[in-house]
C-alpha cells in the first residue's frame, strides 16, 4: 500500500480574501462613516495571527506510512514508530473540531497539531487501511 501524505500551506485564497474584506470594511468605516481610527485598529487586532500566516506561509503536514507516522507544523515536528502506537483516538470537542491523539503502548498520549491533519474522516480511513486501531469519542471535553 502507498504511503499517505497530506500537506497544507498557511497562505490560502480564502484567508487572503477574508483579510482583504475585513481591512477594506475597516478602512471604509474610517473614511465614510467617520469611525474612530483607534477603534478600527482595535477591531483589526484579532486578524493579526491570520495575517502572520498569510505573510509567513508556514507549511504543515502528515505522513502516514507502513512503519511510522510523521508530522510537522512550522518548527514543530515529530514521528512515532508504528509498533509504538496502540491506537489513534479522534475526539470531537464541544466547538465541533476533531482532535487526533496517538495513544502509545506505554500509555503516553501525543496530541497531533490541528493544522497538520486532513479531514477526520479521511484520516480515520487512511489509518484503518494501514491497520491502526481507531477510536472515535464524540464530544470529549479534553
Amino acid at each position: 500500500m502507498n504511503d499517505y501524505r497530506f500537506e497544507r500551506q498557511g497562505r490560502s485564497l480564502g484567508a487572503v480574501a477574508l483579510l482583504g474584506t475585513i481591512y477594506a470594511a475597516l478602512i471604509l468605516a474610517v473614511l465614510y462613516l467617520d469611525a474612530a481610527p483607534w477603534l478600527m485598529g482595535l477591531l483589526a487586532l484579532p486578524t493579526l495571527p491570520a495575517l502572520r500566516d498569510v505573510i509567513a506561509n508556514p507549511s504543515a503536514g502528515l505522513h502516514l506510512g507502513e512503519d511510522a507516522i510523521e508530522w510537522y507544523s512550522g518548527r514543530r515536528a515529530g514521528s512515532v514508530s508504528r509498533d509504538e502506537i496502540a491506537l489513534l483516538r479522534l475526539d470531537r470537542r464541544w466547538d465541533t473540531t476533531v482532535r487526533a491523539v496517538l495513544v502509545l503502548t506505554s500509555g503516553k498520549a501525543i496530541h497531533l497539531p490541528q493544522e497538520c491533519l486532513p479531514h477526520h474522516s479521511l484520516l480515520e480511513a487512511e489509518a484503518a487501511a494501514r491497520g491502526l486501531r481507531v477510536e472515535r469519542h464524540p464530544f470529549s471535553p479534553l
